[in-house]
C-alpha cells in the first residue's frame, strides 16, 4: 500500500489547490447495497487487509521507498511530477513540481515542514503536526488499530461497480475517517478524510486503484482524489524499495 494518508491532502498542504479548482463533492458517499452474506466485524476486515497486502512478515523486511510518477490536473491542463521517499520508522518527503513550481513536504521524525511557492517555506504544529506524523509511519497499514482509536463497520456500499465494507475509523477529538475495502479483494478502494492544513479543515475523497505486488507487498498505482476544491489523478510509473537514504534529506532545509 502506497503512503495513503501522505496522498491524502497533498494539494492543501503543499498549497496549490489554487490551480485545480473544480466544484466537486467530496463528501458525497456511496449507495448502499445489501451484502448476500453476514458482514464480517471490524477486526477481522484489518486483519484480512493486511494479509491482502502482503501479511506483516514482508512489510517488516521492508525499510525504505521510493516512488515516483505523475500528477494531472484535467481542468486547468496541467501535470506535473510526484516522488515520494519513506523511509523507517518514520521520515518522509513528498516533493511535487507542476508548472515550473516546486512544492515539498518533509518529516524527519520531529519536524515536519512543507516549502510552497504560496507560503514559503514553514514548520507544521499542533494538529497539522499531528496528521503529517501520523502519515509518515512507513508501516501505516500494520498500525491502523494504534492510529486509530475505535472502528465501526456501517454496512456495504458500492464503489464504482465494487461492493466494498464501509468503516469508520475513529481518532480522539476528531471526526471520523471512512476506509472502504473490497469485499472480494481485501484493499482499500476508497477513503474519505479529513486533513488539518494551514487553512483550515479540508475533507478528501481518494480512489485507489491498479494494485500492483512489489517484493512482496501490493501497492496501489493509481490515485484520483477529489476535495471540495481540487480533483487531481497521481500515477505511479516506478517503486523501488529498500534504498539506502541518508536521514539528512528529510531534514527541514536552511531558509533562503
Amino acid at each position: 500500500m502506497k503512503k495513503l494518508f501522505t496522498i491524502a491532502g497533498l494539494i492543501a498542504v503543499l498549497g496549490f489547490s489554487a490551480l485545480a479548482q473544480t466544484p466537486t463533492k467530496a463528501s458525497e458517499k456511496p449507495a448502499a447495497t445489501s451484502p448476500s452474506s453476514p458482514t464480517p466485524s471490524a477486526d477481522q476486515i484489518l486483519d484480512r487487509y493486511v494479509q491482502a497486502i502482503g501479511g506483516p512478515a514482508a512489510w517488516k523486511k521492508l525499510t525504505s521507498r521510493v516512488s515516483t510518477g505523475t500528477i494531472d490536473i484535467p481542468d486547468k491542463n496541467l501535470s506535473g511530477t510526484v516522488e515520494i521517499r519513506e523511509k523507517a520508522p518514520n521520515h518522509m518527503l513528498v516533493t511535487i513540481i507542476v508548472a515550473g513550481a516546486s512544492y515539498r513536504q518533509g518529516y524527519d521524525g520531529t519536524i515536519a515542514w512543507t516549502d510552497d511557492p504560496k507560503d514559503g517555506l514553514r514548520d507544521e504544529s499542533a494538529a497539522e503536526l499531528d496528521d503529517t506524523r501520523r502519515d509518515a509511519d512507513f508501516y501505516h497499514p500494520l498500525d491502523l488499530r494504534t492510529l486509530y482509536s475505535k472502528f465501526t463497520v456501517t454496512g456495504t456500499e458500492k464503489v464504482a461497480d465494487r461492493d466494498a465494507y464501509a468503516v469508520e475509523a475513529m481518532r480522539a477529538g476528531s471526526e471520523p475517517d471512512k476506509l472502504y475495502f473490497d469485499t472480494q479483494t481485501g484493499l482499500v478502494v476508497r477513503m474519505f478524510t479529513r486533513r488539518h492544513t494551514a487553512d483550515g479543515v479540508i475533507e478528501f475523497l481518494e480512489d485507489l486503484k491498479d494494485y500492483r505486488e512489489v517484493d512482496g507487498v501490493k501497492l496501489p498505482f493509481t490515485v484520483h482524489q477529489t476535495s471540495t476544491d481540487s480533483s487531481f489523478t497521481i500515477k505511479f510509473s516506478e517503486v523501488r524499495q529498500n534504498v539506502e537514504l541518508d536521514d539528512t534529506q528529510f531534514s527541514k532545509p536552511a531558509a533562503q
